[in-house]
This record gives C-alpha cells, structure tokens and sequence, in this order.
C-alpha cells in the first residue's frame, strides 16, 4: 500500500523537521511542494532556512495554487512528494478569493490526485482548531475551510502524526 502521511501540529512544533527526517533516507527522487510565496524579506529568510534544511537532494516546485495539479504531475516523476504546507496553500486560495466551497472542491482534487500518484504523498500542515476563536471574519473564514481541508486531508491518509514539541505522536496508522 502506497504510503500518505499527514503531519499535523501547532507553530513550531516540528512538523517540517519530522516530515523531511521521514523522508531522508528513504528515498532517492524526492520532490519538494514549496506553497509558501516570499511577500517580504523576513518569509524569504525563513524559505531559505527551509530550503537549507532540506538539502540540495530535494528537488522544489513553488506552487502557490495549483497544488491538485502540480501533484497530478509529479506523482509518477518522483519516489515521494512533501508538500508544505495547507495552511498557506489555504491562505493563497482565499487571497485569490476563492470561497469556501471552491477551496473545498480544490482540496477533494488534491486527495483524488494524491489517491492517483504512484508516489508516496507527505502532507503538512498547521492544526487550528486548538486555539481561541479569531476576532474578525477573515481569521474564523481561514481558520474554518483550513480545518476542513485538514480534514479531507487526514481521510485520505494513512498515517496521520500530531507534532508537539518536536515529538511525533501517532494519531493514525492504517
């Protein structure tokens, strides 16, 4: 059985680290779902860091949106795809506007191309339900549809690991 991990957890708890030590060593033809645009000079230091960490090995492929078809693409190209992460993919979708119920349709596409690719498939993203409720419409519109797409996302995987200060607890395991 092909492998889908998704690797949830709050800022900074390690998720990134835990998604590329996964799979490091496991793997030659590994490519790299980069969602995160550079918008200031502080997001291009913390791009270059993530690029630093990852090593020369990984190849990239920026995606701002079209993450369904950037992983229709390459999943037969490589031996595994780390996409990080949904919560900005998210962000870029309602930046473009897009409501929830097109997000929605998008994020059903990304797992019917994840089910499709013959390549194992390591998702990451920010948990967002364990906070307070957001003051202003924005925020709770972000915070709802990117729970949801966490959702979609945790169905269709088969493992399924909660970071919390650096350590990997197992959630799922199919």
């Amino acid at each position: 059985m092909k492998e889908v991990l998704f690797v949830t957890g709050g800022c900074r708890s390690g998720k990134s680290k835990f998604a590329l030590e996964w799979a490091d060593g496991r793997f030659n033809q590994k490519v790299f779902m980069a969602t995160c645009c550079a918008t200031d000079d502080e997001m291009q230091q913390r791009i270059k860091e993530h690029q630093k960490a990852r090593g020369p090995e990984w190849q990239t492929v920026e995606v701002s949106t079209a993450l369904p078809e950037a992983v229709a693409s390459y999943g037969s190209k490589g031996d595994v795809i780390l996409i990080d992460c949904l919560t900005l993919w998210v962000s870029n979708l309602l930046e473009d506007n897009k409501s929830q119920e097109e997000i929605l349709a998008q994020a059903d596409a990304l797992t019917g191309a994840i089910d499709k690719a013959s390549c194992p498939v390591i998702l990451v993203s920010n948990e967002v339900g364990a906070g307070i409720v957001p003051e202003n419409a924005l925020a709770r519109q972000f915070r709802d549809v990117a729970g949801l797409v966490n959702q979609k996302v945790a169905a269709c995987a088969n493992k399924v690991f909660w970071m919390v200060a650096g350590i990997a607890v197992p959630i799922k395991e199919k």
